[in-house]
C-alpha cells in the first residue's frame, strides 16, 4: 500500500463502514466489511466484551454462537479490514458472508475491535489479537468455547494480522534485523495462557509490506498507511517493514494457511497472496490458495464457493489434530 494520497486512504478507510449503514443486507461478492445487518442464525451473542479488562472500546469485542447448541465449539477470531486506521470496525466484520458461513458450519465467531494506527504503533495491533487468543482460553468455559481449536481470519489489514498472528505463533520475540519485535505483549488478565492458533485465513491481506508496489495497483502518496502503522519509511528503515511482514516468520512449525486472493485487486495486489502462498508450501506448511480471475479487493470474493473452501480447509485442520 505504498504512496497512496491522504485523501484517497481516508476513503478507504471509512468505506466498510460508510457502506453498512447504507445497507440492510450484502449480496456475495461486496467489499469486505459491509454486511453489517445481514441476519445471522445463532443461539447466543455478546456484545462489547472486554477482552483486556480495560476500559477502551478498542479492547472489546463481539461473540457469536451457532445456532445449534452445543457445550462447546471451535473458534474463529474474525478481524476487519481498514488499512489499521479504525479501531471500532468489529460490527462490520463480513458478518454477512464469513461469519454466517463459520457459524453456519459450527464455529463460534469472535470479532474483535483493535487499536488503529493512530492509536499506537506496532506491534500493538499484534498484541491485541494475541490478548483475544489468550482471553479466548481464559474464558472457554463461559462462553462455550473449545480451546483445542482456535483459528484467524481477516479482511485486508485484518487478513495481515489473522495471517502474523499464525506465523508467528508460539514466537513471542524475535529479532529482525536491527529490530528486537515484542510479538506477544502482556495485555490482559491471561498473559500465562498460549495465544498459539490452530489455522489462518487470509483474505486479501498485505503479508511482505517491503513489496506492495509488486503488481499493478492504486498509486499512493508520501505517506502510506503501513508507513503511519510504522512511523518510518521504507527507505530508511527496512527492518522495521520485514517486522511487520507475516512472511517474515514463517517456519515449519506454522498452523495451516489458507489464501484467497482477487487478480485485480487495486489495493493490496495478487502478487502478496501468492508469494504468501509459494513461501508457506516452500516451508512444508500446510497451505491452499484461491486466486479469483476476477476479484478485487472483497469484490466477487465472497461466493459460497470459496467460502466453502474455507469452511472444508478449517475442518481439516481440526481433524489433523
Amino acid at each position: 500500500m505504498k504512496r497512496m494520497n491522504l485523501k484517497l486512504r481516508n476513503v478507504i478507510a471509512v468505506l466498510p463502514l460508510f457502506l453498512a449503514t447504507m445497507a440492510n443486507a450484502q449480496p456475495a461478492g461486496g467489499f469486505g466489511g459491509v454486511q453489517v445487518q445481514s441476519s445471522l442464525e445463532t443461539s447466543q451473542v455478546w456484545k462489547d466484551v472486554n477482552y483486556v479488562g480495560d476500559d477502551k472500546g478498542y479492547h472489546t469485542c463481539d461473540i457469536y454462537l451457532p445456532k445449534q447448541q452445543k457445550k462447546a465449539y471451535p473458534v474463529v477470531i474474525h478481524i476487519y479490514g481498514s488499512a489499521w486506521f479504525n479501531n471500532n470496525g468489529k460490527g462490520a466484520a463480513d458478518l454477512g458472508t464469513i461469519v454466517k458461513a463459520l457459524l453456519n458450519a459450527g464455529y463460534a465467531v469472535v470479532c474483535p475491535n483493535h487499536r488503529s494506527s493512530g492509536d499506537a504503533h506496532w506491534p500493538a495491533q499484534l498484541h491485541d489479537i494475541k490478548a483475544v487468543v489468550r482471553f479466548i482460553r481464559g474464558e472457554a468455559k463461559r462462553y462455550h468455547f473449545d480451546p483445542k481449536f482456535i483459528a484467524t481470519s481477516g479482511f485486508s489489514s485484518g487478513g495481515h494480522l489473522a495471517s502474523t498472528t499464525a506465523t508467528t505463533s508460539g514466537t513471542k520475540r524475535a529479532q529482525v534485523g536491527t529490530v528486537d519485535i515484542d510479538l506477544e505483549g502482556s495485555l490482559g488478565k491471561y498473559t500465562k495462557k498460549s495465544s498459539t492458533v490452530n489455522a489462518a485465513c487470509d483474505w486479501s491481506g498485505p503479508i511482505d509490506l517491503t513489496a506492495m508496489d509488486c503488481d499493478e495497483h492504486m498509486t499512493m502518496g508520501d505517506r502510506s498507511p503501513e508507513d503511519i502503522l510504522l512511523d518510518a519509511d521504507l527507505s530508511q528503515e527496512p527492518d522495521k517493514y520485514l517486522s511487520l511482514s507475516a512472511h517474515t516468520y514463517i517456519d515449519a512449525n506454522d498452523p495451516p494457511v489458507i489464501v484467497f486472493h482477487g487478480e485485480k485487486d487495486n489495493v493490496v495486489p495478487c502478487c502478496q497472496g501468492k508469494k504468501f502462498y509459494e513461501l508457506l508450501k516452500a516451508a512444508g506448511v500446510t497451505t491452499e490458495a484461491t486466486f479469483v480471475p476476477e476479484g478485487g479487493h472483497g469484490f466477487n470474493m465472497y461466493s459460497e464457493e470459496n467460502l466453502q473452501k474455507m469452511i472444508r480447509f478449517l475442518d481439516a485442520a481440526r481433524n489433523r489434530r
